[in-house]
C-alpha cells in the first residue's frame, strides 16, 4: 500500500494562451516568481541535510556564554576549558565555596573590602566561565542570585559591576529554571543600560538581559514590561561595534514571536505521498509554529518607531562589519515578520537595495541567512496584496495563475502561510474553491491544502496546522474537496482524499469522522474499491477501512 500524506507539493508553472496585452506583464511577473520558487524548492531538497545544523546554530544564537568579557578580560586557555565529568564535581565544589567567599567579601567592613568583593566575584565568574556547562545549579543552590544582585547596586566601582553582570549572564546561559532564577536582578540590569553607565557595563548587561529574552515568551514579556527595549534601542545609535552587536542580538531576542506549539498536532502520517502540496524551506530560527492568536507586533512596532532606530540600522548595514551586519539582519528578520508599521517604515527606506547589495557581494552564511528571510518578509507581503487584486480580476487565466503562484508562497515557511491566512485572501480563495470553473478550484484547493501543514523539524513526517485546519474546514471548505475524490482528474482526487484524511486525523473530539460522513465522503471514497489506479485506490480503502470499518457507529 502505498503510504501517503499531506506534505507540500511544488509543480512546473501553468500553461495559458490568449492572456490580453494588458495582463502580459503581471502574468509575466507572476511566472517569474513561481520559476524562483522551484529553484528555492530544490534548493530545500539539496541541503535538507544541514536542517539539525541550523537547528544547533539557532540554539547559539539565542543563549550565549560569556567566555571573554567586553573588556578583553581573557580567562583560562581554551585547551583547559572542556572539563571531564570526574572534574564536575570538583568544579560544583569550587563554586560553592566562591559563592561563600563572595558571601564573606560582602559582609566584610575593614581595610581592602572593595578588593576582596571584586576578588570573590573574579573567582566566581571564572567558574561560571570555565566549563562549556558551567556550574550554574551549584551556584544558584549556594545563594548566588541574591549576592550578585547586591553587587549591582548603584555607586559601585565598574569592575564591580562588571564581574556581577559577567556572572549572572552565564547563569542566564543555563536551563530554562536557571535562567528565571534572574528575575531579582531584572531591574538593575536593566538600569545599568542608561547613560550613567560605562560601555562596558553596558553591554554586559545587555548581553545578560539578551540570554534572559532567549528562553521564552514569559521572560521577554517581564522584560518588555520592565522597560528593557528603549536603552536597548539607544544602544544601537553610536558607531561602536561591539556594543551595538551585542544589543542588535539582546533585540532581535526580545522582540521575536513566540509560537505555540501546541496549536501543532503532531500526527502520524497514515499515508507518505508525493502530496509535495509546493515547497520553500522552513526557517532555521526555529520551527515557527503559527500562534493562536497571532504573534503579539507591540515590541516590534515600538522598536522601528523608536528614535533614530530606523538610520542606525540602514547605516549598520552598510558598513563592512559582517557580524554587526548580521545582528542587524535578525532584527529585520523580526520587524518584517511581524509589524506592519515595520514593513511600511522599511520599504519606503533604502532598505531593501542595501539588503540585495548585501546579497550580491557577501559569502557570509550567517549574514544572507537573515538578509534572505528578510527580503522574502518584505517582499511576499507586496505580492501577496498584489495577488489578492489579481484574484478578484474577471480574467481566468489570471485568477488561475495567482492562485498557483500562492499556493506556492503558502509551501513556503510558516511566517507566509500566517500572511496568506491572515490576509484578505482567505473570503476570495473560501469563494472560489466552491464556486469557481474546476482547474482554479483545484489551484486554490494546493493554497488551503498548504496553509495546514508544516514540515517537520527532522524533514520527516509533517506537522498539522491545527487551527488553520479547524478554521477552513469551519468556514465550508470540506464539500469542495470532497468533490474533488469525486472527479475524473487524478491529481485533484488524490488531493481530496489527502486533505481528508487531514480532517479525519486531526479534526478535535473525532469531529472529522462525522463531518466527512455528513458530505457524503464515504460514497465517495467508495467509488475507488476497484479504481484501476494502485495508490488512490489504497489511499480510499485505507482510510474507509480505518475510520468507517465494521465498528463504525456500534457506540451509538
Amino acid at each position: 500500500m502505498a503510504d501517503e500524506g499531506l506534505n507540500s507539493q511544488r509543480r512546473d508553472p501553468i500553461k495559458s494562451s490568449g492572456t490580453p496585452s494588458s495582463l502580459l506583464s503581471l502574468f509575466l511577473i507572476i511566472f517569474l516568481l513561481a520559476t524562483v520558487g522551484n529553484v528555492a524548492a530544490n534548493r530545500r531538497r539539496q541541503h535538507a541535510v544541514t536542517v539539525g545544523k541550523e537547528r544547533r546554530e539557532a540554539l547559539v544564537r539565542t543563549k550565549r556564554l560569556c567566555r571573554v568579557g567586553v573588556s578583553g578580560d581573557d580567562i583560562a586557555p581554551p585547551d583547559s576549558d572542556m572539563m571531564i565529568d570526574v572534574e564536575e564535581s570538583v568544579l560544583e565544589v569550587q563554586t560553592s565555596s566562591a559563592v561563600e567567599e563572595l558571601k564573606f567579601a560582602i559582609s566584610f567592613q575593614g581595610k581592602g573590602a572593595m578588593s576582596k568583593k571584586v576578588t570573590a566575584l573574579r573567582q566566581l565568574r571564572r567558574l561560571l566561565s570555565r566549563s562549556e556547562f558551567p556550574p550554574v545549579e551549584a551556584a544558584l543552590k549556594a545563594g548566588a542570585v541574591p549576592l550578585l544582585v547586591q553587587c549591582l547596586s548603584f555607586g559601585s566601582p565598574d569592575e564591580q559591576l562588571l564581574e556581577a553582570a559577567w556572572c549572572l549572564t552565564n547563569i542566564a546561559a543555563g536551563k530554562p529554571e536557571e535562567t528565571k532564577a534572574l528575575l531579582p536582578a531584572l531591574p538593575l540590569l536593566i538600569a545599568h543600560l542608561g547613560e550613567k553607565s560605562s560601555m562596558p557595563v553596558a553591554e554586559q548587561c545587555a548581553w545578560a538581559l539578551g540570554n534572559v529574552a532567549g528562553e521564552g515568551k514569559e521572560l521577554r514579556e517581564v522584560l518588555l514590561s520592565q522597560g528593557a527595549l528603549p536603552p536597548l534601542a539607544r544602544m544601537m545609535l553610536p558607531d561602536k561595534g561591539s556594543t551595538v552587536r551585542t544589543a542588535a542580538w539582546a533585540l532581535s531576542n526580545l522582540i521575536k514571536p513566540e509560537f505555540d506549539i501546541d496549536q501543532c498536532l503532531k500526527w502520524d502520517c497514515l499515508f507518505r505521498a508525493e502530496f509535495v502540496l509546493h515547497i520553500h524551506a522552513p526557517r532555521p530560527t526555529g520551527p515557527v509554529l503559527r500562534p493562536h492568536k497571532g504573534p503579539d507586533p507591540r515590541a516590534a512596532t515600538e522598536l522601528i518607531k523608536s528614535a533614530g532606530v530606523l538610520d542606525a540600522i540602514i547605516r549598520h548595514l552598510k558598513k563592512a562589519d559582517e557580524d554587526l551586519a548580521t545582528e542587524v539582519a535578525w532584527i529585520i528578520v523580526y520587524l518584517s515578520a511581524l509589524s506592519n508599521v515595520a514593513i511600511d517604515m522599511l520599504v519606503r527606506s533604502d532598505l531593501l537595495q542595501l539588503l540585495v547589495e548585501r546579497l550580491a557581494t557577501s559569502n557570509s552564511l550567517q549574514l544572507l541567512i537573515p538578509v534572505l528571510r528578510s527580503l522574502g518578509n518584505l517582499v511576499a507581503d507586496n505580492v501577496v496584496v498584489a495577488l489578492i487584486k489579481c484574484l478578484k480580476s474577471e480574467h481566468r487565466v489570471l485568477k488561475k495563475a495567482s492562485a498557483w503562484v500562492l499556493s506556492n508562497i503558502a509551501a513556503g515557511s510558516i511566517e507566509l502561510k500566517q500572511l496568506i491566512y491572515s490576509s484578505e485572501a482567505m473570503p476570495l480563495l473560501l469563494r472560489l474553491h466552491s464556486t469557481a470553473p474546476f482547474d482554479i478550484r483545484k489551484e486554490v484547493a494546493y493554497v488551503l491544502g498548504n496553509l495546514c501543514v508544516a514540515p517537520s523539524e527532522d524533514g520527516g513526517r509533517p506537522n498539522l496546522i491545527l487551527d488553520h485546519l479547524v478554521s477552513l474546514v469551519g468556514n465550508g471548505c470540506l464539500p469542495g474537496f470532497v468533490n474533488m475524490v469525486r472527479s475524473a482528474d487524478v491529481e485533484a482526487a488524490r488531493l481530496g482524499l489527502q486533505f481528508m484524511e487531514l480532517v479525519l486525523r486531526g479534526m478535535p473530539n473525532s469531529e472529522g469522522v462525522k463531518l466527512v460522513e455528513r458530505e457524503d465522503g464515504i460514497d465517495a471514497m467508495e467509488r475507488f474499491q476497484f479504481h484501476e489506479n494502485e495508490d488512490l485506490r489504497n489511499m480510499a480503502n485505507a482510510l474507509v477501512d480505518k475510520y468507517f470499518g465494521e465498528d463504525y457507529g456500534l457506540d451509538e
